[in-house]
Formats: C-alpha cells, sequence, structure tokens
C-alpha cells in the first residue's frame, strides 16, 4: 500500500482558498479519518486526492511519485460515496463487479471476488437483488462491496454514514470497524461525526476553517488538544469552558472564576508560570466531574442543576456555575433534584487550560 504525502496543499475557486497548505503524511495501511465542522474543507481534500477536484498548488505523492496530475482512474484508488451511488438496473453481483467488468478480468475470477467480498460483508444472500429492494445499510455495504473488489491500494469514504439513521449508523460503525481488521489498506475516511472519527481512526485529523488544527491518534487529541477548538469538537457531550484568573500563592497555582477556585496541576501551573499566563480560559470534560459531597473548597465545583437527561446507565446534568452553563454525566441512579446545588470534585491533572487571546493550549 502507498505512502501518502500532502505537500502544501491549497484550493481556490475564483479568488476565494478553501483550503491553506495542508501538510499531512499518511502510512501505509493507515485508518485516517478527517474530522471537522461542514465547510472545513474535509470533503475537499479527499476529492483532491481522488482527482475529482484539480490541486491549485502544492503537490499529492503517493510512495513518493507526484499523482496531482493523474486522473482518478490512474491513482489506484476505490471511493464510496455518500448517496451510495448504485447503478439501479443492476442486481447487487453486477453493482459489486462493475470495475472488474470493465477491466475483463474472467468470469471465474470475478465471481470468486464478488462472493468473497459478499461473504465479509454479510451480503451473500441479497446477491440477485436490485438497489430498490435493499434497506440504506445494506445499500452502503453494497457501495463499500463494489470498493473492495477492485482491490485498490487505498480507499476512500466521503460521510459514507451520514444518510443512516442513528442505529444504523451504530451497527455500520461497528461493521466498518470489523472490516477494517480484514482489510489491511489505506483507509481515509471524512465525517463530521466526531464519535466515528473516535472509534474508527488510527489517525485523527482535525479540520477548521480549511486548516489542520490537530492530528494524532484519538487517545492523545482527546488527552491533549492543543487549543479550544480541538478541546470542544472532540468529546461528547463537549468539554466545557469557564473564565477564570490565575493567582500565585503559597508556590501553588489557583485558576479563580466567579465563585470557584480550583487548584491547577504542578505541571500544567509551570507551563502558565513560564508563559506569564493570567487570564485563561478552564477546560473540564463533563466525565472528569465527581459527584463528591466532601471534596475540598480548591478541588470542587459548586454546580446547580437546570437539566436532568437521562439516557439509560447515565444521566447528562446541564448546570450553572456563575453565569456559565456546566454540563456533567453522573451515573442515573445519583440522587438529584432540579434546582438543587451540587458539589462535584475536579481533578487537578484533569483541567486544561487555554490562552483567552489566541485559543491554544498552555
Amino acid at each position: 500500500m502507498p505512502r501518502i504525502q500532502l505537500e502544501n496543499l491549497t484550493k481556490k475557486y475564483g479568488n476565494v482558498e478553501v483550503l491553506h497548505g495542508i501538510e499531512l503524511d499518511m502510512e501505509d495501511a493507515e485508518f485516517t479519518v478527517l474530522v471537522g465542522p461542514s465547510g472545513c474543507g474535509k470533503s475537499t481534500t479527499l476529492r483532491m486526492l481522488a482527482g475529482l477536484e484539480s490541486v491549485s498548488s502544492g503537490e499529492i505523492y503517493m510512495d513518493g511519485k507526484p499523482v496531482s496530475h493523474l486522473e482518478p482512474k490512474e491513482r489506484d484508488l476505490a471511493m464510496v460515496f455518500q448517496d451510495y451511488a448504485l447503478y439501479p438496473h443492476m442486481n447487487v453481483a453486477r453493482n459489486m463487479s462493475f470495475a472488474l467488468r470493465l477491466a475483463k478480468r474472467p468470469q471465474k475470477e470475478i465471481d470468486a471476488k464478488v462472493l468473497e467480498v459478499a461473504t465479509m460483508l454479510g451480503l451473500e444472500d441479497y446477491l440477485a437483488r436490485k438497489p430498490a429492494e435493499l434497506s440504506g445499510g445494506q445499500r452502503q455495504r453494497v457501495a463499500m462491496g463494489r470498493a473492495l473488489t477492485r482491490d485498490s491500494g487505498t480507499f476512500l469514504f466521503d460521510e459514507p454514514l451520514s444518510n443512516l439513521d442513528a442505529k444504523l449508523r451504530g451497527q455500520m460503525r461497528a461493521e466498518l470497524a470489523v472490516m477494517r481488521q480484514r482489510v489491511r489498506k489505506n483507509m481515509v475516511y471524512v465525517t463530521h461525526d466526531q464519535i466515528e472519527a473516535m472509534t474508527l481512526a488510527d489517525r485523527i485529523v482535525v479540520m477548521h476553517s480549511g486548516e489542520i488544527q490537530q492530528q494524532g491518534t484519538p487517545e492523545h487529541l482527546f488527552k491533549h488538544p492543543v487549543n479550544k477548538f480541538v478541546a470542544g469538537f472532540l468529546g461528547s457531550p463537549p468539554m466545557n469552558f469557564l473564565d477564570v484568573e490565575l493567582h500565585y500563592r503559597d508556590n501553588q497555582v489557583f485558576a479563580n472564576g466567579k465563585g470557584f477556585s480550583l487548584r491547577i496541576d504542578a505541571d500544567l501551573a509551570a507551563r502558565a508560570v513560564k508563559q506569564s499566563q493570567r487570564h485563561c480560559t478552564l477546560g473540564i470534560r463533563p466525565s472528569d466531574l465527581d459527584f463528591d459531597a466532601n471534596a475540598g473548597n480548591n478541588a470542587a465545583l459548586d454546580l446547580k442543576v437546570s437539566v436532568s437527561e437521562y439516557i439509560g446507565s447515565q444521566s447528562v446534568l446541564i448546570c450553572e456555575c456563575g453565569e456559565a452553563t456546566v454540563t456533567v454525566e453522573v451515573k442515573s441512579e445519583t440522587p438529584i433534584a432540579l434546582g438543587e446545588v451540587l458539589r462535584f470534585a475536579v481533578r487537578s491533572d484533569a483541567i486544561h487550560l487555554f490562552d483567552s487571546e489566541t485559543s491554544t493550549a498552555i
């Protein structure tokens, strides 16, 4: 499988530049997920890689060879689109074998490959059906099967699950994860759904306003976001943000906000001191707030519960903290009364700090 490199890639539509110098290396057999809000440039990046969009400047390399000038069919790529793009007059078997028939492969080879891929995707009983006779999830599997039968070096997925309902999306996400273990190929996947990104990716690339904000493993990005955007985008419910001012006393650093004061972890405090930070944004994830009525004053937030959302084994609480809103995850059996003020412990090592002006992590 080729190593893919995007070198200083830009894209312009007229005088408007929508991608600004994208730099990205994708290793052999890596599942890379491009994630970000609508309009961030992730689909444009994927389409440029596929050859469906021209490159304004910069270059795309596969195993060190420039490919930006090549037609899509010359790039050894297979693509799965958001809207399935199946031929309605062909049955599943003929849809899946289309590229092989176009390449005039022997019929015996075609039949064997289609059956192999159909079995992997649970479609062996549907090979004679037309797309109109299939559910949305089955159609998406056929679209993936058509790509897999080509046996390309790289597979591209453009928001393939976005047209499915929530339950089916979760099921297909699990099936994709299993398929990914069986098919050790380069896969580049575009989505706006951070849960898909976190559960599927070897490497996540977070994009915003035509630029890469951060890239790395899901765990690294979740635990060590480089800026407020990445911190708020990854994680569900999203990270809480509170305006604070740092104060130094007794060789310790405290983040003071309206109605609270939290002690900062020593390593984070040292970075804040080194950067001479005073006014900051404090970030804390909902899962890092623990109901504890006995927590100390400098290790807890007192929150007034406004809304409780029951979601099964857990409840999501929307709370007031001074003038700010804070979201908390708790076990559903936790005794909660709306309007009640509860104390939630905050671990100092779970706190993030961001520069108030630049939004970069401290």
